[in-house]
């Protein structure tokens, strides 16, 4: 059964229909990749899951159940850190499960653990403007995957980055990725992005937007750190044709 489950799902806003028929799917452990030109309306799916738009047209289940008011199956990671600058990082660190009404004592037990590997051990007392970009993701990353939902909805989650730091983060979040599994779905418009990281990509179209192509992506893992192999870059040419010829627009 499939942990996500979108079928012919449309919204339209005020007089502009921004997505039409959107069919896709999610499975438990797999990382999926949503690639589509910029403003064709991939952020605004994950706006349905959050609770923050509901869709005119079509289903959405979790699980077998339907989506209704309960979106507590994800935990959602913005395409900036989003951190709090007068909260120090242990509190930012807190935050989601603080919200979820958990208490700071609690909470604080739940994080700690976690930082030596997200790379934070020694700086959760510092405040976000101490910590360097690629820092800052990492400790909104921590506080997405700790509320431990079911899904992590990732918006973008390195597009602010340098191309170096970029790189480095998608490096390392793909090792911890293959290490717990976590379930992903993944909004981007970076092509390489998508073929390192995904099990499977969706590509839509411009707006109003469908899915206009299923890919799996069978490249063996860790992708990322190593040579980029003739098979990946075929796949990423054909995702680029696609883009450009079926949707008049580029990446």
């Amino acid at each position: 059964m499939s942990v996500l489950n979108m079928q012919n799902v449309g919204v339209t806003l005020g007089t502009t229909e921004v997505l039409a028929d959107i069919s896709l799917h999610l499975a438990q452990g797999e990382f999926v990749s949503i690639l589509a030109p910029s403003g064709a309306g991939k952020s605004t799916i994950f706006r349905l899951l959050t609770g923050a738009l509901y869709h005119d047209r079509g289903t959405i289940s979790c699980d077998g159940r339907p989506l209704g008011q309960n979106t507590q199956n994800f935990a959602f990671m913005p395409q900036r850190d989003a951190l709090m600058p007068w909260r120090r990082i242990i509190d930012n660190l807190t935050l989601g499960l603080e919200v979820q009404g958990i208490v700071r004592k609690d909470a604080r037990a739940r994080v700690m653990p976690l930082l030596t590997d997200f790379g934070l051990q020694g700086f959760e007392q510092h405040y976000p403007a101490q910590l360097s970009g690629g820092m800052r993701q990492r400790a909104a990353m921590l506080r997405t995957i700790v509320q431990a939902r079911p899904v992590q909805l990732l918006d973008e989650p390195f597009g602010a980055l340098d191309a170096l730091t970029r790189t480095q983060m998608q490096t390392w979040f793909e090792e911890r990725w293959q290490s717990a599994r976590w379930t992903t779905l993944l909004v981007t418009h970076d092509v390489r992005e998508a073929v390192a990281l995904s099990d499977r990509i969706y590509v839509l179209s411009r707006r109003p937007a469908r899915v206009i192509a299923e890919i799996a992506v069978p490249a063996p893992r860790p992708r990322l750190g190593q040579p980029v192999s003739a098979d990946a870059h075929a796949l990423e040419a054909h995702l680029l044709d696609i883009l450009l010829n079926k949707t008049g627009d580029s990446p």
